[in-house]
């Protein structure tokens, strides 16, 4: 089938709290055929795809992770919601347009999700994460040409990725910290479900960033 199959089916079956007993029951199929799914230990014929797409309510693309819309429909440009982004221009980069959209979308979830969380700590570590993140994917753009002046800059040209890379596990293990302090505001309930309902103009383009992001990393480390 492919790689995607196996963790869909897990998901959707955990998201609604059912057992693989009971879920394999309803399908028609050994509790252990399920597992065997589940673990992408084997693969399910059409009739399989098909039956369990009905049961789950979604589309047989969705369960492929061939879309990351439920209902099958495939993301582009005019069915990815915008979140105050400005106009392309028509003739513009196809891929940079949707990628745009998707990025700045799912930076407005994120946010809106630490707005609803409301620790200052939490959101400040997000932000200098993300925001270091994106400080050195400009600069590297930026500097594709070698004449563009570097007095933008003020981090040394030669030791800035080292330093914004060791910044970041900072970020992310104060991140951690954080959240495993289990203080205040820092538990929230979510699931695809819930962030459709509480996000519904940006979780296609949070969807579709989980799974172009995994399939990258998974990609690189075969």
């Amino acid at each position: 089938m492919n790689s995607d199959f196996p963790m869909i089916i897990s998901m959707l079956r955990r998201e609604r709290r059912l057992s693989q007993k009971q879920v394999a029951a309803d399908l028609g199929i050994s509790q252990a055929l399920l597992s065997h799914y589940e673990k992408g230990i084997r693969e399910c014929g059409l009739d399989f795809l098909v039956k369990t797409a009905e049961y789950y309510d979604v589309s047989c693309d969705y369960l492929l992770g061939r879309t990351p819309n439920r209902n099958g429909q495939q993301a582009q440009p005019v069915n990815i919601p915008d979140a105050e982004i400005p106009t392309v221009e028509p003739g513009s980069n196809m891929v940079a347009m949707i990628n745009k959209k998707v990025v700045m979308n799912t930076s407005a979830v994120i946010f809106d999700i630490l707005d609803k969380l409301g620790n200052k700590k939490l959101t400040n570590a997000v932000s200098n994460y993300l925001m270091n993140a994106q400080y050195q994917a400009f600069r590297s753009v930026y500097s594709c040409e070698e004449s563009n002046p570097q007095d933008l800059f003020t981090l040394n040209k030669s030791k800035y990725r080292s330093l914004c890379s060791a910044a970041m596990t900072l970020d992310l293990a104060m991140i951690d910290a954080i959240i495993e302090s289990k203080t205040e505001n820092t538990s929230i309930a979510l699931s695809p479900d819930l962030l459709s309902r509480y996000f519904e103009k940006g979780t296609a383009s949070l969807f579709t960033l989980v799974r172009n992001a995994e399939k990258s990393v998974k990609s690189k480390f075969k």
